[in-house]
């Protein structure tokens, strides 16, 4: 697996992952002969990539998808022909490079193997969509805000507008919400479909298999939800509009 030009497409979407935080975090690559994994942009030397760690010298670089093999027999020594710059480098910029050759220094490539990733949640260091499960579930859900632009609709209702705003913000009565305000205890806090869980906005309207009657997967907050159900129209801003008013009309009538 690896970011070069040979590689399969399958294996390119599974690269393009590395951009993402939480994957990132679970790979290692182990480079072999070089020639599938890029000098600048792949995290082969330590980690983190070098067009982050020298970001300078990778913004003047002439060929930044440059491979570690193509780099290591161009010569990547202080005078190596390897490196190629839009200009000059300053004095500054040359300690720099004398930094990056440093690191380089002790690097040596194995003819006979070829680079790969290795994915360190499993003990065979083989990617596997159970482990990469595991780590997204086990990560707390993020909340991503409602643009405002969005809950303005010239054929929604405005009360209807102020209910989903209102849901947006957890205000609603739910009655976690009466609890913390003191108005019920917290014997009273359970689902008023009998389902056993705390009645909160998000459960009510998107979790509850008695109140909603469905067992699939929903996002965990309503305001996700909206984002992505919207989205679900494509570009098209009519159609856009139109899958929203569904949105918001079947909100109003649970």
């Amino acid at each position: 697996m690896g970011g070069g030009h040979d590689t399969s497409l399958w294996w390119r979407d599974i690269y393009a992952l590395c951009r993402e935080e939480w994957f990132s975090d679970h790979v290692s690559r182990l480079v072999g002969n070089g020639r599938n994994t890029l000098f600048w942009v792949d995290g082969w030397l330590g980690g983190e990539a070098l067009s982050v760690r020298f970001s300078r010298l990778y913004d003047l670089s002439l060929d930044r998808e440059v491979s570690v093999s193509d780099m290591f027999h161009g010569g990547w020594g202080v005078d190596g022909e390897a490196w190629r710059w839009r200009r000059r480098l300053f004095v500054w910029e040359e300690e720099m490079l004398g930094d990056l050759t440093l690191l380089l220094q002790n690097v040596i490539l194995q003819v006979n193997k070829d680079d790969r990733w290795l994915w360190i949640l499993e003990s065979s260091r083989v990617f596997s969509v159970r482990s990469a499960y595991n780590v997204l579930t086990s990560q707390p859900p993020i909340e991503l805000p409602v643009a405002v632009s969005s809950l303005w609709h010239k054929n929604v209702p405005l009360k209807v507008v102020l209910f989903a705003w209102l849901l947006f913000r957890d205000r609603l009565p739910t009655k976690d919400i009466l609890h913390r305000r003191g108005v019920l205890d917290q014997a009273s806090m359970l689902c008023v479909s009998g389902c056993g869980s705390t009645e909160t906005s998000n459960h009510l309207f998107l979790h509850c298999n008695r109140w909603i009657g469905t067992s699939e997967t929903a996002p965990f907050y309503v305001s996700d939800h909206f984002n992505q159900f919207g989205l679900s129209g494509g570009i098209s801003k009519v159609r856009r509009s139109i899958i929203q008013t569904i949105w918001f009309a079947t909100v109003w009538e649970i």
